[in-house]
C-alpha cells in the first residue's frame, strides 16, 4: 500500500498558521521601573524603564525544511537497507519479511497522528521514516529480484522528477492556484481512498486488479497516480515558501519536511509500479 501526501492543503496550512504556528517574532512592550519590582509605584518624574520585552522565537526557513527532509531521509534509508537486507530470496522466489507490514502500519499511523497533531510531526516524522523505510527496503528488494536494474532506475526517475517540478515551479510554468490546489488535493484524496479499499481487500484474498496489471488500462492508471504524486511537489514547494515567509513557527519545517519525504516516497513507489508493469507489457 502507498501512501499519498495528507498535509499541503490550503485549508489546514490556514488553520495552522493562525494557531500553533503563528508568526513567530512579536514584541511587547512593558514600562518597568528599573531597580524596582514590578506593581510598586514609580518616583515622580519619568519614569526609567528596561525598554520592550521580547517573545521572539525562531521561525521557519527553507534551510530549516531542507535540514528537517535530510534528517527523515537518511533515517529512512538507514531502515530501507536493513529492510532489504532482510528480504530472503530462495530460488527467485521472494520471503517478505513480516516487520515491513508492521512498518506501513506504524508509518501509517504516525503520519496521521503528526496530520491531527502537527505540533508532533518533530517525534512522528523519524518514526514514519524509521518504520516505513523498513518497508520501502523490503518492497524494493523484492521489485529487485524480480527486475533487474528496476530499482536504480525508479530512483533516478523520482530524482529527476523532483528537479524538473521544482524548475517549473520556481521558473513560474507551474502556478499554484486556488484551483490547482483544489484539483490534486481531490485527486489525491481520491487515490488514497481506492488504495485503503485495495489494501482492505487484499486482507481478504481480493484486491483491484487494474492496480497492479500491465494491461493498457492498468500502465494508464499509474501514469495518472504518478503525475498526481508529482503535482503534489508543486503545493509542497508553494507552501514551503510561504510558510518561510510569512515566519510561521519553527517547528512548522518538520510539517513540511514530513510531508515533502512522504510525497517523494509515493512517487518513487509509483514510478517503482510504473516500470515494473512496462517491463512485463
Amino acid at each position: 500500500m502507498t501512501m499519498s501526501n495528507p498535509f499541503f492543503n490550503e485549508k489546514r496550512m490556514n488553520e495552522d498558521a493562525e494557531g500553533w504556528a503563528a508568526p513567530a517574532t512579536t514584541t511587547s512592550s512593558a514600562a518597568v521601573v528599573a531597580g524596582r519590582p514590578q506593581g510598586f509605584p514609580a518616583p515622580t518624574g519619568t519614569p526609567v524603564t528596561d525598554g520592550p520585552i521580547s517573545t521572539w522565537k525562531p521561525a521557519m526557513t527553507v534551510n530549516g525544511v531542507i535540514t528537517a527532509s535530510a534528517v527523515l531521509f537518511v533515517l529512512l534509508l538507514s531502515t530501507a537497507t536493513w529492510g532489504w537486507m532482510s528480504t530472503t530470496v530462495v530460488d527467485d522466489q521472494v520471503s517478505f519479511p513480516p516487520l515491513a507490514m508492521v512498518g506501513i502500519i506504524v508509518g501509517f499511523a504516525a503520519v496521521m497522528v503528526a496530520y491531527f497533531k502537527p505540533t508532533l510531526a518533530k517525534f512522528f516524522g523519524p518514526i514514519y521514516a524509521l518504520a516505513y523505510g523498513y518497508a520501502v527496503g523490503a518492497i524494493s528488494k523484492a521489485y529487485e529480484t524480480l527486475q533487474d536494474g528496476i530499482v536504480l532506475q525508479a530512483a533516478g526517475a523520482t530524482i529527476a522528477v523532483f528537479f524538473v517540478m521544482l524548475v517549473m515551479y520556481r521558473t513560474g510554468i507551474i502556478k499554484v492556484t486556488p484551483g490547482y490546489r483544489k484539483t490534486v488535493f481531490a485527486a489525491t484524496a481520491g487515490i488514497m481512498v481506492l488504495y485503503l479499499v485495495s489494501f482492505v481487500l487484499n486482507l481478504f484474498g481480493s484486491g483491484i486488479p487494474f492496480i497492479n496489471s500491465p494491461s493498457l488500462f492498468g500502465i494508464g492508471f499509474s501514469v495518472v497516480v504518478c503525475a498526481i504524486a508529482a503535482s503534489n511537489l508543486a503545493l509542497d514547494f508553494d507552501l514551503i515558501e510561504r510558510g518561510a515567509a510569512d515566519k510561521m513557527s519553527k517547528d512548522y519545517e518538520w510539517v513540511a519536511a514530513l510531508g515533502l519525504v512522504v510525497t517523494l516516497v509515493w512517487l518513487y513507489l509509483e514510478i517503482l509500479r510504473l516500470l515494473s508493469k512496462l517491463n512485463r507489457s
